[in-house]
């Protein structure tokens, strides 16, 4: 059975993985959703200005370290691509597959910040202006969702080569707001590197709570022809 570790995009909790986490449990699988650092709710305002990409990896370590994990599989969505990577390339092996759904991957000296596109650069900058070290919510949305530690937008990752050494990568491309993606180019320069496969998911970003039975299915390597249209997608 696999252990999955599963890694939030930004301003949310571990409860944005709430709709899949039953799903991959019921299949016998062991399941950890994260909070990051700055991100929980009893988590104060010096917590929130001083936590960066590197606090955000090291929660992951901390995890696989306390409960002995090997042979993990990563899964980041949005801002938890660049978490997983960083991880993933400090962690001595411990990784076995990486999902990067519709999340950023960064290459050595990328940041969340770079890697987006203009809309969210401006988002990022409104969010942060009333305090300067966190990025509060975009308008509408989840009311759990809380300001984001600033410093993890912007720090850069730093790769030594151990990222490339995990067996299985994959990127998950949601289709559904192609007017807004920042991650089309992505899904391009993956699709042509033979060590990373992708997938398309017909959802808008947050896949998690749009379509959870394809997200768990693709998590699961499962295709079943009986399956829904989402499902179906989910094994292209």
């Amino acid at each position: 059975m696999a252990t999955f570790v599963l890694v939030p995009g930004g301003w949310k909790g571990s409860w944005s993985f709430e709709a899949v986490v039953p799903l991959l449990e019921r299949a016998g699988h062991t399941v950890h959703a994260l909070t990051l650092t700055g991100l929980r709710a009893d988590d104060d305002n010096a917590t929130v200005a001083t936590a960066n990409l590197d606090t955000h990896a090291d929660d992951v370590l901390r995890l696989l370290d306390r409960a002995h994990i090997t042979g993990a599989t990563l899964v980041g969505h949005s801002y938890g691509g660049m978490v997983i990577a960083a991880a993933a390339d400090r962690a001595g092996g411990r990784i076995s597959r990486l999902v990067h759904l519709d999340a950023c991957v960064p290459r050595d000296g990328e940041s969340w910040w770079s890697s987006m596109n203009e809309h969210f650069r401006e988002v990022c900058a409104a969010g942060a202006a009333s305090t300067g070290y966190a990025v509060r919510p975009p308008d509408g949305g989840d009311p759990r969702r809380r300001p984001h530690p600033l410093a993890s937008f912007l720090q850069t990752i730093r790769l030594t080569g151990a990222l490339a050494q995990v067996p299985r990568r994959e990127f998950v491309y949601c289709s559904g707001w192609e007017d807004r993606t920042p991650f089309a180019e992505l899904r391009t320069r993956l699709q042509a590197d033979p060590e990373w496969q992708v997938h398309d998911l017909p959802t808008g970003h947050d896949a998690m709570h749009e379509a959870p039975e394809a997200v768990a299915a693709l998590l699961l390597g499962e295709c079943n022809a009986d399956a829904s249209a989402h499902r179906r997608q989910a094994c292209h």
